[in-house]
């Protein structure tokens, strides 16, 4: 096996553990009588979702030596970016609370193990096409969509994915701040990671070598 395909097994091996953890997590979920929007509602299983999907077809690409164009360039520097935050928040802010349901196994895997894997691909193979900087304000229409959706649907529904989201727990002026420094925190990363993905070069063979 040569190794860009070595490569693209390890990248399908890991987004396809990630959609089978939160697909035995949702099943336990909704076995326990729990929301499915609710579970779908979470930061972190949204964008374990989007990076999997993200990995498994960048798995085929590589082994096929091919790669796609700057709108998926972009797409894949934005899952990176969220899994960034994933990890960043869950250390931060959401260690020490209570899971519930939640396998252990599942949760290292969804807060430990795919942050690092997903920001280590991007390091390892970055895009071979720039993405200019001004793209940033592109990237931050997920998290901002999200924390939109989040509080809009809390306030509708009194339930939050998170306890920093819920203003029960400090008032508005308590969630502005987190939301802010969670922006801030995500545009910083995004700017990292494209400055990254544009100086550093590929560790697999450019595609017109690959066989």
């Amino acid at each position: 096996m040569t190794s860009h395909r070595t490569f693209a097994a390890i990248r399908f091996l890991f987004g396809a553990v990630a959609l089978t953890a939160v697909g035995i997590q949702l099943g336990i979920h909704a076995g326990h009588g729990f929301s499915v929007l609710n579970f779908f509602s979470y930061f972190t299983n949204l964008s374990n979702i989007f990076a999997a999907v993200v990995l498994v077809v960048e798995s085929v690409l590589t082994w096929r030596g091919k790669e796609l164009g700057p709108v998926w360039q972009l797409l894949r520097c934005i899952s990176v970016v969220c899994m960034a935050l994933v990890g960043i928040v869950f250390q931060a802010l959401l260690r020490d609370v209570d899971l519930g349901a939640l396998l252990p196994w599942i949760n290292t895997w969804l807060h430990y193990v795919m942050p690092v894997v997903v920001v280590a691909d991007w390091l390892i193979q970055p895009p071979r096409q720039r993405i200019p900087l001004k793209r940033v304000g592109i990237a931050m229409v997920f998290p901002l969509v999200y924390l939109a959706y989040s509080l809009i649907r809390g306030a509708a529904t009194n339930w939050y994915a998170y306890p920093f989201l819920n203003p029960d727990d400090g008032g508005y002026g308590a969630v502005l701040l987190t939301c802010l420094i969670i922006a801030v925190t995500f545009v910083i990363m995004s700017v990292l990671m494209i400055a990254l993905g544009n100086k550093l070069r590929p560790a697999i063979a450019p595609v017109a070598s690959a066989t």
